[in-house]
């Protein structure tokens, strides 16, 4: 039998034979195309080296003084050196399987998430609008249909207006090209113009000027919800323009304003706090909750308005009240406990316990924000006030253990009243505003109670300054009860 081949090369490193300094035979230790699988071994100097096992394709020049004369048999083992088994070598071929896989996996899982960025920022990019026509015939009829799909497929009453639909031009030549003399309130979100329509009618003319989904979404649930909703105690939509990308609302037109201007802005005079006497502070309550009691109990199911204040009841001649801004609006339910989840929305000092806490919406999450509203008109003050004492802050906390108690309830009378008012109806007000801002929803009145309870306390001469046939409509109206 052939003995195994040397490579013979000078070291400066000495060892015995088969020493265990042996170290494995790298490319770094033998250049070349050589591939080594076995052990050197360093002896002394001036002897051979016995590589163990090596795989070469040819006879390879190692240096200028070294020569592979032929490739060794890949079975030949050092000695105490195990030799390589079937075993081995499957398990080194599954290990590189498996790695293969996790790759694969990995780059699927990148590659994936890519695809999904890629969706999403496409889904993102703004779409070019679509034009409208000039004569807006084709608009007015897909946003009524949008708008009813969108928020009230299931909502029933027994009458509905059909709102005029505006272009843009006309909108601007109702205002004077939007005239600042004619600018009646200014917000973040919209901004209100005194405007003449073509037919010659005074209106508010609202303009919208933000232009996000949200308001897009105010927008047709106002248009959709005032179109089939008719009554004497909720603001009249007279049209609306959806040109291109403008949003208005034309409204008829309330010459005093709102309550909250009267009770609470700033430089108010003393002729304006006495237009609001008693009687007439008990009437736009009454007017209001008549308002309420419709959305609650005339329309099916109820209409939530979500966010009840004093700055949406607006005042007309004679000071009648009428609701407005039902654009954060919610239809309830008709199920026993009428509750509905939601995301909340309101304004500070006037949202529900529950519906703050839990996102619980019910018809009395308006009974509370109206119990807020009837604590303004009572005492002035507005419902969160950091400027007060500590203790009169929140008007709620403050008021709540005064107005059942007979003999310090005149202690929340607004000092503008100057007395002028009879204790008796103080009493039955302060109870009924008591009732309604309870913190457990279950324990306050309906609206149709609250509008029973205040119907004694308005004089026969204030409900004389209504319009008879809408205070007869509504009084006598069984006919709009759809329920």
């Amino acid at each position: 039998m052939t003995p195994p081949p040397r490579i013979t090369f000078g070291v400066k490193r000495a060892c015995s034979p088969w020493q265990e300094e042996a170290q494995p035979a790298t490319k770094a230790q033998v250049p070349g195309r050589a591939a080594f699988a076995g052990f050197i071994c360093v002896p002394t100097a001036g002897e051979a080296v016995e590589v163990a096992s090596f795989i070469a394709a040819s006879v390879i020049a190692v240096d200028s003084n070294v020569h592979l004369l032929t490739p060794m048999s890949s079975s030949f083992t050092l000695p105490g050196e195990l030799p390589t088994t079937m075993a081995e070598r499957h398990g080194s071929n599954a290990a590189v399987v498996i790695v293969a896989l996790i790759a694969a996996l990995a780059m699927s899982s990148v590659l994936a998430v890519a695809l999904y960025y890629l969706h999403i920022l496409h889904k993102s990019r703004p779409r070019p609008r679509k034009a409208y026509d000039s004569n807006m015939s084709g608009l007015s009829q897909d946003f009524h249909k949008s708008a009813t799909q969108y928020m009230l497929p299931a909502m029933h009453v027994s009458s509905s207006c059909q709102a005029q639909v505006f272009t843009y031009k006309q909108m601007h030549l109702a205002t004077s090209n939007f005239n600042p003399a004619n600018l009646i309130l200014q917000s973040a979100s919209h901004s209100v113009y005194r405007g003449v329509l073509p037919n010659g009618r005074v209106s508010a003319i609202k303009q919208l000027n933000d232009r996000g989904k949200h308001v897009d979404r105010e927008f047709r649930i106002e248009v959709d919800l005032l179109s089939r909703l008719n009554s004497p105690y909720l603001l009249e939509l007279i049209g609306y323009c959806a040109d291109q990308n403008h949003r208005l609302l034309a409204y008829e037109f309330m010459p005093n304003g709102s309550l909250n201007e009267y009770l609470h802005s700033q430089g108010h005079s003393e002729s304006r706090y006495n237009m609001l006497d008693w009687s007439t502070r008990m009437r736009i309550a009454l007017d209001a909750a008549r308002g309420l009691e419709y959305l609650h109990e005339f329309v099916s199911p109820p209409v939530i308005h979500r966010d009840f204040k004093s700055s949406i009841v607006l005042l007309g001649p004679n000071f009648s009240a009428k609701i407005s801004e039902f654009g954060s609006a919610k239809l309830g339910s008709d199920k026993a406990n009428g509750q509905v989840f939601t995301r909340v929305l309101g304004t500070h000092g006037y949202v529900a316990p529950e519906y703050a806490l839990k996102g619980e919406l019910t018809t009395k999450s308006d009974v509370y924000s109206f119990g807020i509203v009837l604590l303004e008109l009572i005492s002035g003050c507005t419902p969160v006030d950091m400027e007060r004492p500590a203790e009169q802050r929140d008007l709620v906390s403050w008021a709540l253990p005064r107005l059942t108690d007979r003999d310090k309830v005149h202690e929340i009378v607004d000092p503008m009243l100057k007395g002028q008012y009879a204790f008796k109806e103080l009493v039955q007000v302060a109870a009924i505003a008591a009732m309604c801002v309870q913190q457990e929803a279950d324990y306050r009145p309906l609206m149709t109670d609250v509008v029973q309870s205040l119907v004694p306390l308005v004089k026969q001469r204030s409900l004389d300054l209504l319009p008879c046939s809408a205070c007869h409509q509504y009084l006598h109206s069984g006919s709009l009860r759809v329920k």
